[in-house]
């Protein structure tokens, strides 16, 4: 049986799964599907066409599917779609997409949200991501599987964060940033790559060894970026992270590259 305090407000057509528990004061509106074991504490605005996976925790004032903050958003009946098991503290907020894009914004597996962290419209997040205090996403942004985005910094709309990229506190995003990358500064730059996570994901030293020598060919090696990149790219059988890093320079993107510092004046 799903707990429901008597000071909430559940409208008519809202789906509770069972074992949910929403706390006082809380507001789930009509077309939100709320998935099994789920917690909303208290305090917690649900409205919108937005499906919550089994197991979320979420802390007070959050806001999930408000309206996007994009003037042409004229009501259409857009969605967020968060999955299980996310943790989403105080007074973050994440919006629904927009018929600019697919519609929807995406929200992957087990992310941790800290309070006033914001996802915009029709952003798609990975898995396993952590968003610390304040990170913010402009509207259609793409972030992979285990991203960290440190607190206070803002990512510009339509950029690209890769898998297991790292991005310092304080950290303005105006580019694309390679997976596996650490990027940081006021105006976001590489500093290198994030040696920590990829230890976590149990990176032997031969394969770090492997991936440092192919980061330094790629953004420091001799001639202008466009070359360097043809060159690597006989690279990409020698590791998965490399062909992974390969293949997301080249997609399509909207953002140019977040570069290192001192390689931005070589990279024309």
């Amino acid at each position: 049986m799903s707990k429901i305090d008597p000071a909430a407000r559940i409208e008519d057509g809202a789906v509770i799964g069972e074992g949910a528990e929403i706390g006082p004061f809380c507001t789930v509106g009509p077309h939100v599907v709320l998935g099994p074991n789920c917690r909303l504490i208290s305090h917690v605005s649900v409205t919108g066409h937005t499906t919550i996976g089994a197991n979320c925790t979420i802390y007070p004032f959050a806001a999930l599917g408000g309206a996007p903050q994009d003037l042409g958003y004229r009501n259409e009946p857009t969605r967020l779609e968060i999955g299980e098991g996310c943790t989403i503290r105080e007074s973050v907020t994440m919006s629904v997409g927009t018929p600019k894009d697919a519609g929807v914004t995406r929200v992957g597996a087990r992310g941790l949200f800290m309070s006033y962290s914001h996802v915009g419209h029709d952003c798609q997040v990975g898995d396993d991501v952590i968003f610390a205090n304040s990170a913010t996403l402009g509207g259609h942004c793409k972030i992979g599987d285990c991203v960290y985005i440190g607190g206070l910094s803002a990512v510009h709309q339509f950029a690209r964060i890769g898998r297991l990229a790292m991005i310092g506190g304080l950290t303005g995003i105006r580019g694309d940033v390679i997976p596996y990358g650490f990027v940081n500064g006021q105006h976001g730059h590489l500093e290198g790559l994030n040696v920590v996570g990829m230890k976590r994901r149990k990176f032997t030293r031969e394969r770090l060894a492997r991936v440092r020598s192919f980061y330094q060919d790629l953004f420091y090696g001799p001639g202008l970026f466009a070359d360097r990149l043809r060159r690597v790219q006989s690279q990409a059988s020698d590791d998965p992270a490399i062909a992974e890093i390969l293949t997301f320079i080249g997609e399509d993107k909207h953002r140019p590259l977040c570069l290192p510092q001192d390689a931005v004046t070589r990279s024309a």
